[in-house]
């Protein structure tokens, strides 16, 4: 839920590689552009081509490096408007690394009929992740994840995650106009650190990036490997990006690409 300024995506756009298959990101990114009756330009106008699987350009295109994992936990990202259209997105890479992720676009008067079946389905356990202090009681409001999903022996679910991928000022309007997330419990997050999110201006330390939530909920959920993938990946994406926008060469033996690989290795094993 990262809160910053409005970017909207760049074209033209270059075919992923074959081996990467669209994931729920990708797939909402091309409905939402068939709605568009405009192009969509990134701030400060076209920025030249970019890869269509991972939004850089093609000069630092990480398609080839993309992990994915199969998790005991899902995500469920609700997306304002623009976000599957921005390329510093990074709802974007968590569909890169969970394999069982949705997207669905948010809309303050309609509901998507498959995002509630979603959420029905009985494997799994749907919280809500979003800050305690903007929750009015009664509705209960969690520190750790409910037994039935935690991982221990009384788990008969699994744990989904609802994500609202927006900036802070459009999150917090979609959690008070989407009541039928109501009957379900909030995951409030507590972390120590502060955010490492660079690619949008925020005032505070404490508004992290939606992937750095994911990797906080992959990390609650005991899924300490996947949690650190989901970190280094968006390590990876941020240096790739930075270095194409400064027009300078990534360094795949850097610290980035070496804990990520390091990070792989812990997550196979």
């Amino acid at each position: 839920m990262a809160s910053g300024e409005s970017e909207l995506a760049a074209g033209p756009y270059r075919a992923a590689p074959s081996c990467v298959v669209p994931h729920a990101v990708s797939r909402l990114r091309t409905q939402r552009l068939a709605r568009s009756t405009r192009p969509f330009l990134a701030r400060g106008g076209p920025k030249g081509e970019r890869c269509e699987g991972c939004r850089l350009r093609p000069s630092h295109c990480i398609c080839a490096v993309r992990p994915q994992l199969a998790t005991r936990s899902g995500v469920c990202l609700l997306m304002h408007d623009a976000e599957p259209l921005k390329p510093s997105n990074t709802g974007w890479l968590i569909a890169d690394v969970v394999q069982d992720t949705w997207a669905f676009g948010w809309s303050r008067t309609e509901v998507n009929e498959r995002l509630l079946a979603l959420l029905d389905e009985p494997q799994w356990e749907p919280v809500v992740v979003f800050p305690g202090e903007f929750v009015n009681e009664p509705r209960t409001v969690l520190q750790a994840l409910p037994p039935t999903c935690d991982g221990g022996e009384r788990s008969v679910r699994r744990p989904l995650f609802v994500l609202l991928d927006a900036t802070w000022s459009e999150a917090r309007k979609m959690f008070r106009k989407s009541p039928y997330l109501d009957r379900f419990p909030v995951l409030s997050l507590h972390p120590e650190q502060v955010s490492n999110y660079r690619l949008r201006r925020s005032s505070r330390g404490d508004h992290f990036c939606t992937s750095e939530v994911a990797s906080l909920c992959l990390e609650l959920a005991h899924e300490t490997a996947a949690s650190s993938v989901m970190a280094d990946w968006l390590d990876v994406f941020t240096h790739h990006y930075l270095q194409a926008r400064n027009q300078l060469p990534a360094d795949w033996l850097g610290d980035a690409h070496r804990h990520l690989s390091l990070s792989l290795h812990a997550a196979k094993a």
